[in-house]
Parts: structure tokens; C-alpha cells; sequence
């Protein structure tokens, strides 16, 4: 089977996993391919996110690496046991890899805390906020991939649909429940839905307020947490793609962050009020 053109940020992060592994154990791509009797190219191409692995593979490495994090290995075997096409790969080749990344992502995330400084939380927002918001910020969008972007981020909400919905905080600077991309009526519409998903089991939705003061410097991200926290991922947003960071001291440098905006944010109940009026600003 060739290599794959275009590995996922999770199977690539599968294979940093092992990297890690083998690096701990002092060992060289060459050592760990002449353990499975083959290339050294084949252990950078699973490295890499390249080939796949099946579980056993990847026990049989971790133990030849004397891994003994027994929770890791079974985390990162259960991740090469992954056969799961979502309905994101219906966008590949029409989007970039970089939003297919963010659904497989959020699918997959046992939790998620989320700020957002400028905009509503993409997977919160209303389609017209969104068709809006993305209009705005690309001169010149084709149609079909303005639409193509739209829907998608109206499919995201999936995590909230199944029988046990993926629970998820929002951050939301008053800044972002100000600025006008779009219409006062689509945007009074897009905070009464805030206030409607609040009200979802598994949505909390909380308002850091201009009053507020802010101690460093606090940016939109996404952190979403895996089944142990080594294997925790941060997205960190921008306004054409995604990026993802995994890093222990990165994931524990944004972990301090969500701690220090949740400090400052207003309650569930008292955001909610919060949003209800900026509404009837609008």
C-alpha cells in the first residue's frame, strides 16, 4: 500500500506518539525498523502519519521501547484501531485539510473549553452570522466554496447530537457579542441562539466582560481533551485555517489560560442575561 498523500493531524499525531516512544527509548528509526524486519523508511512513513498501524503494531513497539504508561499505550492503540470516516472526508478536496482536521478533532474530543475574542465560536454560529462573517473576511469567495464552508460549520453541531453529546465551554469576550459583521437582525438572531444553546446539557457558554480585567495575553483556542491528558490538543485559530499544538508545556501553558478566564468570566446564568441584552441593544 503506498503511503498516504495527506494524513490527517490525528494519525500524524498517532505517529509523533511513537516517535516519542522510540526517541525515549534512545533508539533509531533503523533499530525499530530492523525490530519489524523492515526499512528504515517504513518507521519514518508511520511516524509521519504516513502508513497506518494496527494495534498490535503498536504494542509490540511500545513494549520494544520498554514504554511502561500503560493508559498511553492503550490510548494509542485504540487510536490506530480507528476505521472512522466522518462526514468531514466529504469535503476533502473541497476545503483544506485544515478544517477536515477541526471536525476530526472536535468528533473525537471526550470534552472541549473553548475563548473566542472577536467572533462567536464558529460551531455556534447561525448560518446567516457565518455566510456573513466569511463574505466579509475573503474578498472574493467562490460561491461554492463560501457555501461549502457554511454548511460545514452548520455540521460541526453533530458532537452535540449523539447519545452522549461532547460537553463544551465557551469563553466568549463582549467583544465579540458587539462587532458587526453583518445586520443588527442577524446579529440579534445569532445571540438568541447563544442564549438557546446555553440552555442545551451539554453547553455552557460564559462572558468575559469588557469590565473584566485581563492578566497576559489571551487569544482564541480551542482545547480539547482526550481520554488522558497526554494526548490533549490545542487548536489555536486564525483566520484561514487551524493549527494544533501538543506539546506538554504548550498544553499546560493553555490549560493555565482557560484556569485565568475562568476567573474573570461572568456565571452561566448571569451571561446568559448578559447576552439577552446586548440582544435587545441590537
Amino acid at each position: 500500500m503506498p503511503p498516504r498523500s495527506y494524513p490527517t493531524a490525528r494519525q500524524r499525531r498517532l505517529g509523533a506518539e511513537l516517535r516519542k516512544l522510540r526517541e525515549r527509548a534512545g533508539m533509531s528509526g533503523g533499530e525499530a525498523a530492523a525490530f519489524l524486519g523492515g526499512e528504515r523508511a517504513q518507521i519514518s512513513h508511520i511516524e509521519s502519519g504516513r502508513y497506518g498501524v494496527s494495534d498490535q503494531r503498536v504494542r509490540r513497539l511500545a513494549a520494544h521501547y520498554s514504554a511502561n504508561d500503560k493508559h498511553l499505550v492503550d490510548a494509542l492503540a485504540a487510536m490506530a484501531e480507528e476505521r472512522t470516516k466522518g462526514w468531514w472526508e466529504e469535503y476533502r478536496g473541497v476545503l483544506s485539510p485544515g478544517f477536515l482536521d477541526l471536525a476530526e478533532l472536535e468528533h473525537w474530543a471526550l470534552s472541549i473549553q473553548a475563548i473566542e475574542m472577536l467572533y462567536v465560536p464558529g460551531i455556534f454560529q447561525t448560518e446567516a452570522y457565518a455566510t456573513s462573517l466569511l463574505r466579509g473576511g475573503i474578498a472574493n469567495l467562490p460561491t461554492a466554496e463560501l457555501n461549502a464552508r457554511v454548511e460545514h460549520r452548520m455540521r460541526r453541531r453533530e458532537i452535540f447530537d449523539r447519545p452522549q453529546p461532547t460537553p463544551y465551554e465557551a469563553f466568549i469576550h463582549e467583544a465579540a457579542l458587539r462587532m458587526r459583521y453583518c445586520d443588527a437582525r442577524t446579529m440579534s438572531r445569532q445571540l438568541e441562539y447563544l442564549c438557546e444553546l446555553s440552555e442545551w446539557p451539554s453547553v455552557t457558554i460564559r462572558v468575559i466582560p469588557f469590565a473584566a480585567q485581563i492578566t497576559g495575553s489571551v487569544h482564541s483556542m480551542a482545547y480539547a481533551g482526550a481520554t488522558i491528558p497526554a494526548l490533549d490538543t490545542v487548536q489555536v485559530d486564525s483566520a484561514f485555517d487551524s493549527g494544533f499544538l501538543d506539546a506538554e508545556a504548550q498544553l499546560a501553558k493553555y490549560r493555565e489560560l482557560i484556569g485565568s478566564v475562568d476567573s474573570i468570566s461572568l456565571s452561566e446564568a448571569k451571561s446568559n442575561d448578559f447576552i439577552q441584552r446586548i440582544a435587545q441593544e441590537m
